[in-house]
């Protein structure tokens, strides 16, 4: 009996340490309203320099005040959460990001206002067909409601409400993207009924303005970074000249081939890409997928509008 007792204990004991080992605390100059802020990903999954508080004396950019959040994603890093049920590397995507998704910073119903402020360096590249996700407003137990994409056209904003719901709109034309500031207030009621709606403003105009059901589970909860899904899509399209060559000597399906034409438009369904890749990666040249950077700011949360936006 002691012995359980004991191992019930160190158990505990060893949760609680990776538990805090994912808690960051953000300077009330770079974000407010957040209760407890955890990383997505634990121990040597999440590099030093995956999240970083950086400062305007250093050089880099910033909103407002002397601070700012700078994210990293370099190639190859993917790993998994604490409980280990879920991996990155096997689900074909990578991240540095950061999650509210604890108790006190879950939302269950009601109206919220959010704010960010998001800044891509002049280096920044589009990458597409790599989605690359730069903040997202998740489910607790269910899939993402709101996610905040670079598309081939620029920044936008994906709705995905249940099933059958799907919306893209784009909010900063990819030509206006880099070297700048760009300030986002999102004005929210959630909810599983029509009464729900998503307003969002960009730079002081408003760019989104939805009314219906805004989730469809019971708790949503918001999460910024850099989420990167379909590194096989990429690797595809930069070895899409010897996919034919693969599926000569390996034959392929009419799916894998209407797949092939959809990817010279890089275009492709997630897991068909996935399929492809493993069938072809033989004859694939090395691929490394270039390093993406953002630097978030002014990230704020409350049932109050004046208590978000920029704090000059």
């Amino acid at each position: 009996m002691k012995k359980i007792l004991t191992i019930i204990i160190l158990s505990l004991f060893w949760s609680n340490n990776i538990f805090a080992e994912t808690i960051v605390k953000l300077p009330k100059d770079t974000a407010s309203g957040f209760k407890i802020v955890t990383k997505s990903l634990t121990g040597k999954y999440y590099k030093d320099y995956g999240m970083q508080i950086v400062n305007e004396k250093d050089g880099h950019p910033v909103r407002s005040g002397k601070k700012s959040i700078r994210f990293e994603v370099r190639d190859g890093d993917c790993g998994q959460d604490e409980q280990g049920g879920w991996s990155d590397c096997k689900g074909d995507r990578e991240r540095h990001e950061l999650s509210a998704n604890q108790k006190g910073d879950t939302m269950s119903k009601g109206e919220y206002w959010f704010s960010w402020s998001l800044y891509f360096p002049e280096d920044h590249q589009n990458l597409w067909p790599l989605s690359n996700n730069y903040g997202q407003f998740h489910q607790k137990d269910g899939p993402p409601v709101f996610m905040f994409k670079e598309l081939l056209s620029g920044y936008s904003v994906i709705r995905t409400i249940g099933d059958v719901d799907y919306h893209e709109k784009r909010l900063i034309h990819k030509d206006d993207m880099k070297g700048k500031w760009h300030d986002i207030l999102i004005n929210v009621k959630w909810s599983k009924k029509d009464d729900g709606f998503f307003k969002l403003w960009v730079n002081d105009k408003l760019k989104y303005d939805y009314k219906g059901p805004t989730k469809t589970e019971k708790y949503v909860y918001a999460k910024f970074g850099i989420y990167s899904t379909g590194i096989t899509r990429y690797i595809n399209y930069e070895n899409i000249d010897v996919i034919e060559k693969c599926f000569e000597e390996k034959g392929y399906t009419t799916d894998e081939n209407t797949a092939l034409y959809i990817l010279q438009r890089k275009e492709i369904q997630h897991k068909m890409s996935i399929q492809i890749y493993n069938k072809c990666k033989s004859f694939y040249k090395p691929v490394k997928i270039p390093t993406r950077v953002v630097y978030f700011d002014e990230v704020r949360k409350s049932k109050k509008k004046k208590k978000v936006g920029v704090f000059e």
